[in-house]
């Protein structure tokens, strides 16, 4: 049976109550397919491609890509799986509410406003927005600025990944490039040009506005001189440089103004609630890498892998884990959740700012499948589309800022999880061997930040010294 059907905002995740349709895959007019891509949902996270569902027919796009946000439940396009008239579609759109529970305000735009109260202030006009076709890459935020301030962005060179022009760029563009103010030469008076005095003696006294008349000169035939010149010209007040030290004055230091954009508004807030709620305490340990590092080379020749150091970690961490299930948890207002497997999350820095994608019951797989999961998951994050599949739990974080040479630093644990370990770099340190000489091995440093409520200083102490134990003897790490 034919009929209309709304495709709306769809909600991903808990917290989710708004996203924006980053661009169209389909345009008005067309046939699509089961499976075929429809469009790109930007999040606060991730970017998700949506599939078809059925097959069908764009009939109209109400939101166009990168028009901003809608919220979870909004009307964001009109598909036909018959051949009805554009009366019947201009009807279906008048019509439609959202689903019951939903949260769309867009689809209340075909409401009459309510009259304002008589003591309240009118709101301020919305501005015109200027519609902007183009097929150049530019972020949702960076062409709803351009529109709404009509700039040009044909001379705006995108500073983002692959020359995307991004909010920065159109805010840089607005403000436009200021030409300097040459004041040319310094004048000299007439009477001063009458003088006897060598050019450099007048270009002193006409910077210190100074007049050459009745000066008496020291140089020959009485002519006036540098020296001359610079003996009435006041010394500086308080000048600490040697002698003919420039002043120096200090100019305007004005800032760059970045707003936060969606990712770091919610990284904000997240880090913010859990520094303030989650009674956090540190526990600090280091390991000697040398057999971990040595292993590592003969593993990825065996394995055909390439396997990182970090990925080592994430193995031991994994399987320190399973032998610790008091770590291995996630908080839930006044339970606890243990599990049996871990699943680590793995922080990685993104053009959407820092994503935590998961690695699945990392405690079972070996270090080649963990090497090729990571290399996915980064690739993913580093693209920008990473999926909510990707993303959703974690029993517990790995946070390594060792390649940064970072030597420590504690770590904020990644709500409702327990714990997150930091790793900082490897370097070469003195220790005392067992005959009481002195020689160098590589260690790395570990903090473990821990949510107080739910797991003791103890439980977190044996992990690390199970940690401890397979980095410093990673045959471990082959075993069950």
């Amino acid at each position: 049976m034919s009929r209309i059907r709304a495709f709306t905002m769809p909600k991903w995740g808990i917290e989710m109550t708004e996203g924006t349709i980053a661009e169209w895959m389909v345009k008005e007019g067309e046939t699509f397919k089961r499976g075929q891509t429809l469009c790109l949902i930007e999040t606060a996270k991730i970017t998700n491609e949506v599939e078809a569902e059925y097959e069908a027919t764009v009939r109209r796009i109400i939101v166009g890509g990168g028009a901003g946000e809608e919220p979870v439940g909004a009307l964001l396009a009109v598909f036909d799986e018959g051949s009805h008239s554009d009366a019947e579609i201009d009807a279906f759109v008048a019509d439609f509410k959202p689903a019951e529970g939903g949260i769309a305000k867009g689809a209340e735009k075909t409401r009459a406003p309510e009259p304002a109260p008589a003591a309240a202030a009118a709101p301020a006009p919305e501005k015109q927005r200027i519609k902007i076709d183009t097929n150049r890459p530019i972020s949702p935020e960076a062409l709803r600025l351009a529109e709404e301030e009509g700039v040009d962005i044909a001379g705006i060179e995108g500073s983002g990944r692959g020359g995307r022009i991004t909010h920065q760029d159109v805010v840089k563009a607005l403000r436009g490039t200021s030409a300097p103010s040459l004041k040319g030469t310094v004048p000299v008076e007439a009477d001063d040009l009458k003088v006897l005095a060598s050019p450099l003696a007048r270009r002193i006294a006409a910077l210190h506005g100074l007049s050459l008349q009745g000066l008496t000169g020291t140089g020959p035939r009485g002519r006036i001189s540098k020296a001359d010149v610079l003996a009435l010209v006041p010394a500086p007040k308080a000048s600490v440089g040697g002698i003919g030290t420039p002043e120096f004055v200090a100019g305007e230091n004005r800032p760059e103004v970045v707003s936060f954009d969606r990712v770091r508004k919610v990284v904000a807030q997240r880090l913010t609630q859990a520094k303030q709620e989650l009674p956090h305490f540190y526990l600090r340990m280091s390991a000697s890498a040398d057999a971990l590092i040595a292993m590592r080379k003969t593993a990825n020749v065996v394995l055909g892998s390439k396997a990182s150091v970090n990925d080592w970690i994430v193995k031991a961490s994994a399987m320190a884990l399973a032998k610790h299930p008091d770590v291995n948890v996630q908080v839930h207002g006044q339970e606890i959740h243990r599990f049996p497997h871990a699943d680590v999350s793995i922080a990685v820095a993104s053009p959407k700012g820092l994503v935590t994608p998961v690695v699945r019951q990392a405690n079972l797989m070996r270090i080649d499948q963990i090497a090729v999961e990571t290399r996915r998951l980064i690739d993913k994050a580093q693209a920008g589309k990473l999926s909510m599949d990707d993303m959703d739990g974690g029993t517990f974080s790995v946070s390594n800022l060792g390649m940064f040479g970072i030597e420590n630093f504690d770590a904020i644990i990644n709500p409702p999880q327990g714990a997150i370990l930091a790793v900082g770099a490897a370097l070469r340190q003195p220790v005392e061997t067992d005959d009481g000489d002195v020689a160098f091995e590589t260690r790395i440093s570990f903090t473990l930040s821990v949510d107080h409520r739910a797991i003791d200083g103890a439980a977190g102490a044996q992990f690390l010294q199970t940690l401890k134990g397979l980095i410093e003897a990673p045959e471990g790490l082959f075993g069950a």
